[in-house]
């Protein structure tokens, strides 16, 4: 769930790396979806719009809690935490180790905190 798609839409793209794949127009919004640029045919994300009242609480709930909404997986967290602090992100939770997985914790300006995480 985003809170505003076309800004999900340039975080998602221009910051994070993914590509859009649809953008099917639906009244005020839109089916809106991105993919890994190295697998367009693999799983799709939805930046899905905030047209529900109670998935607006639900959001702002997780978020206040510092939970993530979701969580993708890199090669290199120091590596990737570097170049999205250099454009900007905020980040929430550092990398920071637990066990077998480093994680941290960034915002995306959408409402969520996504987690992104490497497996040793």
């Amino acid at each position: 769930m985003v809170d505003d798609q076309k800004k999900a839409l340039r975080f998602y793209t221009e910051v994070l790396g993914f590509v859009k794949k649809r953008e099917i127009p639906m009244g005020e919004h839109a089916w809106l979806t991105v993919v890994s640029a190295e697998e367009q045919d693999g799983v799709e994300l939805v930046l899905e719009p905030m047209g529900f009242a109670p998935a607006r609480v639900f959001q702002k709930e997780l978020y206040d809690a510092g939970i993530p909404w979701t969580a993708f997986q890199v090669g290199d967290i120091a590596a990737a935490y570097e170049r999205l602090k250099g454009l900007g992100v905020v980040f929430k939770m550092a990398p920071t180790s637990m066990g077998p997985t480093t994680l941290a914790v960034l915002d995306d300006t959408c409402g969520n905190n996504i987690q992104i995480y490497q497996v040793s």
